[in-house]
């Protein structure tokens, strides 16, 4: 479909069902849509418009040069809910993701009825965490610095046909969900889609105005308005074995809504909607339902 201007690829469970209620399920760092497969048919059986979408520089979507910046990025997000024939939509988003849901809750307030946020904290939150919290600071700011480095980055991710992948999940989830054929498979998938050309730059674009952001106005500015306390329900979700994204930053999320609930998830990494789909699945239901 066409949104803003730009094509992205768009996955849903049955396409008929368009007058349910829309919710936009928006993946992290290094994943595609298909890391939501266990949540597409879930939300779908429970009456819901389920899309998982390819975000920006992804998958099968277009991979523009420039646009991975917080605000472009949420204006992806309402033009998808516009395209897709709706007013407004629930949001679902993981890492990367999770940072689009908390700006287009701000940027497009109107837009956004409910958000779930899995292992992603506020970006004022994370931004005062990696400063002030030297735990959260040698786990999450080492690989963004050597992320700055041009071509580097790109070649780290792709050599050896996506081995990156497979260190990067086997370090950042839990070890029971490493025993699995879902896990395997998961691998599999995502090492080859971090190899379709211009995946790795783009997904590491992101990483790059994240972090060059906030020395910059256009990222002084961003934070400035992301200071707000947003009125949408929250519902923040942690794998309790996350290592990469810290129990006091989703905690701390608090602070920028209003109504905002916290959930922990025992046996589960950074993956968590992956590792436990059954127990992500009913709190995401009773959050979308309240």
């Amino acid at each position: 479909m066409r949104a803003g201007g730009l094509r992205f690829h768009a996955v849903e469970s049955d396409r008929s069902i368009a007058d349910r209620p829309l919710v936009l399920l928006l993946h992290g760092f290094g994943e595609f849509w298909w890391t939501w497969r266990h949540q597409l048919p879930a939300l779908t059986a429970a009456g819901y418009r389920a899309v998982a979408v390819d975000l920006r520089g992804y998958g099968d979507s277009d991979k523009p040069p420039r646009g991975y910046d917080g605000w472009t990025l949420a204006g992806d997000t309402h033009a998808l809910i516009r395209a897709l024939g709706h007013s407004s939509a629930s949001l679902v988003g993981h890492a990367d993701g999770g940072l689009v849901c908390w700006a287009t809750a701000t940027l497009h307030p109107r837009a956004i009825d409910r958000v779930v946020v899995v292992s992603s904290p506020h970006p004022r939150a994370l931004r005062q965490g990696v400063l002030f919290n030297a735990e959260e600071r040698s786990s999450f700011l080492a690989p963004f610095i050597h992320n700055q480095l041009p071509r580097i980055g790109e070649r780290r991710l792709t050599r050896g046909n996506g081995a990156f992948i497979d260190e990067y999940f086997h370090a950042q989830s839990g070890e029971a969900w490493q025993e699995t054929a879902d896990f395997a498979e998961a691998i599999e998938r995502n090492r080859l889609a971090i190899q379709i050309p211009g995946v790795a730059h783009c997904s590491l674009e992101y990483r790059r105005w994240a972090f060059r952001s906030q020395f910059r106005p256009d990222g002084w500015r961003f934070m400035e308005v992301m200071d707000k306390r947003l009125d949408q329900p929250f519902l923040a979700l942690r794998g309790r074995e996350d290592d990469y994204i810290l129990d006091s930053l989703m905690a701390d999320s608090e602070h920028w809504a209003r109504d905002f609930t916290y959930r922990t998830v025992a046996g589960a990494g950074h993956f968590l909607h992956q590792e436990a789909p059954d127990a992500v699945n009913a709190e995401v239901l009773d959050h979308l339902g309240a």
